[in-house]
Formats: C-alpha cells, sequence, structure tokens
C-alpha cells in the first residue's frame, strides 16, 4: 500500500542517516526563505536596470525632417 510512497521518498533520501525529518524540512525552510530574498534582490536589480534603459531610451532625441513640402506629386 505504502509502495508509491516508499518510491517518492527514496528520491530525496537524506544523506546523513541520524538526521531526522524535521532536521531536513528546517533546513529546505530556511533554503526557501534564503531563495524567497535572492528572489526579491534580483526582481529589485531588473526593475532598476529597466528604470535606467526606460531614461537611456528617454535621452535619445532623434533627428526630425521636415517632409511635408515633398510628396509624390511633385
Amino acid at each position: 500500500m505504502f509502495n508509491w510512497f516508499n518510491r517518492v521518498v527514496k528520491d530525496y533520501a537524506v544523506e546523513d542517516a541520524n538526521a531526522s525529518l524535521f532536521d531536513k524540512i528546517t533546513a529546505l525552510e530556511l533554503r526557501v526563505l534564503t531563495l524567497e530574498k535572492e528572489n526579491i534582490s534580483t526582481t529589485n536589480c531588473l526593475y532598476e536596470v529597466e528604470n535606467r534603459l526606460q531614461a537611456q531610451i528617454d535621452n535619445i532625441h532623434p533627428v526630425v525632417y521636415n517632409l511635408n513640402d515633398y510628396g509624390l506629386d511633385k
């Protein structure tokens, strides 16, 4: 009945035989918190890059040509 559970748990076997499941869960929760902090930091950096790029794009002033006097009929 619990063969499926054993197959799933086998992939996540604990390296240290003395480590308890609680210790492994605690370590994983700490890892998740660290990754969430890094994700926030990465997102902030991406927004900063986006803002800088947008500012550089806004500084581009292309030459405007007055072509109103020219057309296909002349």
